[in-house]
């Protein structure tokens, strides 16, 4: 079998592309990439497109071996991978959506993120069409005796993001659930192009507002590997300090809301406290409570305010005097243990084959960490353990999360003593040439692909990936065998990003 930097040798290599290779390939290859996927031998990171071009990301995940594949569809056209390769899917009725390339063979053709709402079709592609006669979506048939359909949004009781779920059921047992999103579309891909490197490193940080720290961060790596731009040291730490604040806010918000969903809103308030002690402490140290906007390529905008240090300490002493015991309350509450163990159980094979990553991932069986497994600075040189679980449930991914909230502790203890003296950033030279690049980041969710390509300074094109793309298929399939009761939380235990996977 031979390796990615095998396959990467039969492809047309193109230049100026970092930090790893991307080709251009033939049919063939293209075809014989997917079957690898299907088999289990690589990953799949990440499927976009161009007005006639599709690109594909994928990974060993024994080695970790990166390479990107590009197929020229002159035609409009290419062969389907989600033929092979379900988690493909959603992303190739996507760049329809987007481009009007169709792919060849694939299972499902209907629209993904088009409600026919734009008043055009395949808005990024060189093929606009007017916007055809509106037609209801149509769902997937369900049938057998006794079924019945509960619809769900796409408004909700709550100030969240609208997303709708057509939950067919027997009794109480959810048989299937549809859902149907993009609800949220803003056109971010489109605002990139032209846009400068300042306005494109804002749009990123606003793809999904909860991992605006993690999107800033992925865009301004990527952005870097394609200018070969060097960050300081104290602005590679202080981005790492941000993504950890980050990380563990939303954690502590997360186990409080899997619990409220169970009922037990006592932990929800106590975990909603901590949480708002990360936000404060992340506004005093960098003057604002997500962190918007610090971090841009070359390094950071503002250095961490002048008693920052001590008051994010405070904040992490709180928390390791509070959280132990609010963990002992999860795990002594019967009714609590009742709703959670056995509930909403992804299998590792699931998870495998999606390469899904973060918390869903590793609560079943995978150890994927961008930080980890990609080793990019400073976690190359942090001391840092990977939560892993096999069960699968929402018990499981409570865990995980509670497992990484002890992990940011320590790494934010880490880089506090260790962040060094110098300057915030560095300035690129400008390049008249296309230059690409591309980047994968452990935000909270799970790793996070920005890729580019910069022409004259200006970013030509851009493309975000969501670990959500991979994370909300598998909420359909572990909510089968439940009951209605249960999806809330199901759902609060994936907490996928609506925003980020609709582009």
């Amino acid at each position: 079998m031979p390796s990615l930097i095998d396959l990467a040798l039969e492809g047309r290599k193109v230049p100026q592309h970092g930090p790893w290779p991307r080709v251009i390939v033939d049919t063939s290859v293209w075809r014989f990439t997917a079957r690898e996927l299907a088999h289990g031998r690589w990953n799949l990171l990440g499927l976009w497109g161009e007005p006639a071009t599709v690109h594909m990301a994928i990974m060993d995940g024994d080695t970790s071996e990166i390479a990107v594949v590009g197929l020229d569809c002159p035609n409009r056209t290419y062969p389907s991978v989600g033929m092979h390769h379900p988690p493909a899917l959603r992303l190739e009725r996507a760049i329809n959506d987007l481009f009007g390339l169709s792919a060849e063979g694939l299972p499902d053709t209907r629209p993904w993120l088009d409600h026919n709402r734009w008043g055009l079709r395949f808005p990024l592609g060189d093929h606009i069409e007017a916007l055809p006669t509106a037609a209801p979506y149509p769902f997937l048939a369900v049938e057998g005796n006794g079924l019945h359909q509960i619809a769900v949004g796409p408004v909700h009781a709550g100030i969240i993001e609208p997303g709708h779920f057509r939950f067919t059921a027997s009794g109480e047992t959810v048989v299937r659930l549809e859902q149907r999103l993009g609800y949220t579309h803003k056109g971010i891909e489109g605002l990139m192009t032209g846009a400068s490197l300042e306005r494109a490193v804002q749009l990123a940080g606003r793809v999904s507002g909860d991992s605006t720290v993690a999107y800033a961060y992925a865009f301004s790596r990527a952005a870097e590997a394609a200018l070969e731009l060097v960050v300081p040291d104290r602005a590679v730490f202080l981005r790492a300090l941000l993504a950890e604040l980050e990380r563990l806010a939303n954690h502590l918000g997360d186990i409080g809301a899997v619990c409220n969903d169970a009922s037990f809103a006592l932990m929800h308030a106590h975990c909603g406290v901590l949480r708002e002690s990360v936000l404060r402490a992340a506004n005093a140290a960098f003057g604002h409570r997500l962190m918007r906007d610090v971090i841009v390529p070359g390094g950071v905008a503002r250095d961490i305010s002048a008693d920052g240090a001590e008051t994010i300490q405070a904040a992490l002493d709180n928390i390791r005097l509070r959280f132990p015991a609010l963990v002992e309350l999860y795990d002594n509450t019967a009714s609590l243990q009742d709703r959670t163990v056995d509930t909403g159980i992804l299998k590792p094979a699931l998870a495998s084959q999606y390469a899904t990553g973060g918390y869903i991932g590793r609560a079943s069986g995978r150890s994927f960490d961008a930080r980890q497994n990609l080793s990019y600075a400073p976690y190359d040189s942090l001391r840092l353990q990977v939560p892993v679980l096999n069960e699968g449930d929402v018990n499981a991914r409570v865990w995980i999360r509670v497992r990484e909230v002890e992990q940011s502790l320590s790494l934010i203890d880490q880089i506090l003593n260790r962040l060094p003296e110098g300057p915030l950033g560095a300035n690129a030279a400008h390049r008249v040439e296309p230059r690409e690049g591309m980047a994968i980041v452990e935000g909270f969710r799970g790793d996070i692909l920005v890729w580019l390509r910069l022409r004259d300074g200006k970013v030509e094109r851009c493309h975000l990936r969501d670990p959500s793309w991979f994370q909300w298929p598998l909420l359909e399939a572990v909510i089968e065998n439940n009951i209605v009761a249960d999806f809330p939380l199901c759902n609060k235990s994936f907490n996928c990003s609506y925003s980020g996977q609709d582009l």
